[in-house]
Order: C-alpha cells, then structure tokens, then sequence
C-alpha cells in the first residue's frame, strides 16, 4: 500500500454520521464541477469509494491509489506520460500525502495544457481544524492530517502556473459525530455560506494548467478561401476606358 494513501481509517470513519455529512457536500460539489469539464481522460486519485467522476462526460475516466482501484500507484510518482491527462480529482489526498507539493508536481505534469485539478481538503482554521488541534495525540482518522489552508494551497497552485477558476468551502456544523446534533446546528451551514464563507471545514477548489506563450496558428489558405467567399459583396473601383471593371479582392490576387 503506497504510504502516501489518503484516508487510512476511511472505511470506518465513512460511516459515521459526521463522515456521511462531509462526504455528501463534497459529492455534490464534485459533480457540479466537473460535469461541464471536456477532453478524453479522467483520473480520480484516492477516495475510490466514492464515484467523483459519475457526472463527467470523458470517454476514459478511471481511478487509482489503493483499494478498489483500477490502477495502484503512489501519489508522489504518478505512472502516467507527460500531458495525458485532461483532468485529476485529488480528494483529500495532499493533507495525508507525505510530500504534497510533490503531488501537486506530478499533477502538473501529466495534466495537458489547459488541463484541469480539482482538490478537496480539510480546513485547518475551521472548527474541523480546532478538533484536530485538541484530538491530535489521539491520531484518529481524520485528525491526524497535516490540514493545509486555502491560501496555501492557492500559492503552490500558482507556482505550478495553475489559475484557480472558483472555489467553494463548506461544512461549518462543529466535528460531532451525533446525526442529532449534526442536524439541529445544520443551520449554520446557511450562516456559514453568509457570514464565514472561508471558515467551512472543508473546502474545494478547481484550477486550470496554464501554459505561457501558446496560440494558435491558422494556415494562409483559410484566410484566402474566406476573401474569395466575400469577393461578390466587395464593391468595383472605378473602371478606366477599353478595361472591364475589377474588384477589390481580383487585385489583391493579381487578377488586373
């Protein structure tokens, strides 16, 4: 098993009710995002309990880190060729990865140009991030984590030339793991999206891979078959005796 596997306790900690509360915000945040994201292939690195790619509509879309994966791997030296991949989900992944800025790395090679990531995380200045200050001799799953902010993720993205496109962050209800109390404080998550948008407890982002100096070439005889398109709107010149009048475009083709 790769040591840098995210969620060791996953299975267990899942199914408690604060483990469903979490997961289910950030499935639904998943499929909102990456449903309009286009290309040919999609990787889901960790977390392969849940479908985070169901909505997206690429033809070849997998999953891989440890478990019931399609493809094994470690998160730090990513078995995939330079600029394959259109898209990578990483699901709590850099919080447990022993070098998370080498994960993000290997992401920024294999992604294509214009390719996209979408990282979910635990917020360390939330009230998840106060429960793991006070439960870290415990090192129960999740609290063990090395949560990292928002911020700082934001700047490992941008040294890597990704541009973070949006953001979102949720889950402000305290790290209880009663469904009771869980849902009588389910109203802070609307003060939280009102009052506290950067203090949920956990967040996601979506970046994409920017590459300096790109553009597209077109080739000449485009441009020439679209002038010869407009020749008949282009109004004749002026026409001289014994020469029959000519067009704009015929002299730009050295037809007079």
């Amino acid at each position: 098993m790769p040591s840098s596997e995210s969620f060791p306790g996953l299975h267990a900690w899942l199914e408690t009710p604060l483990g469903g509360y979490v997961m289910a915000w950030e499935k639904a945040r998943f499929d909102t995002l990456v449903a309009d994201i286009f290309g040919y292939n999609a990787a889901q690195l960790g977390l392969p309990e849940f479908d985070l790619l169901q909505t997206n509509r690429m033809p070849f879309r997998f999953r891989a880190g440890a478990g019931k994966v399609q493809v094994e791997l470690d998160y730090a030296a990513l078995p995939f060729a330079a600029a394959s991949l259109d898209l990578v989900v990483l699901p709590h992944v850099l919080e447990f990865a022993a070098n998370p800025h080498q994960v993000l790395r290997e992401v920024e090679r294999v992604l294509v140009p214009e390719g996209h990531v979408v990282i979910a995380g635990f917020n360390p200045l939330s009230l998840f991030g106060m429960k793991r200050l006070l439960a870290r001799e415990a090192c129960a799953y999740p609290w063990h984590g090395q949560y990292l902010s928002l911020r700082r993720i934001k700047d490992w993205l941008a040294l890597l030339s990704f541009e973070a496109n949006c953001q979102a962050s949720g889950c402000y209800v305290p790290a209880m793991e009663q469904q009771k109390w869980i849902e009588r404080l389910a109203f802070m998550d609307a003060a939280g999206d009102r009052w506290w948008p950067i203090g949920g407890g956990v967040y996601i982002i979506h970046a994409i891979k920017r590459v300096q100096g790109m553009r597209l070439i077109m080739p000449k005889w485009e441009r020439k078959a679209a002038a010869r398109a407009l020749a008949p709107l282009i109004q004749k010149t002026g026409s001289r005796k014994g020469r029959p009048q000519t067009t704009l475009v015929e002299k730009d083709f050295g037809r007079d």
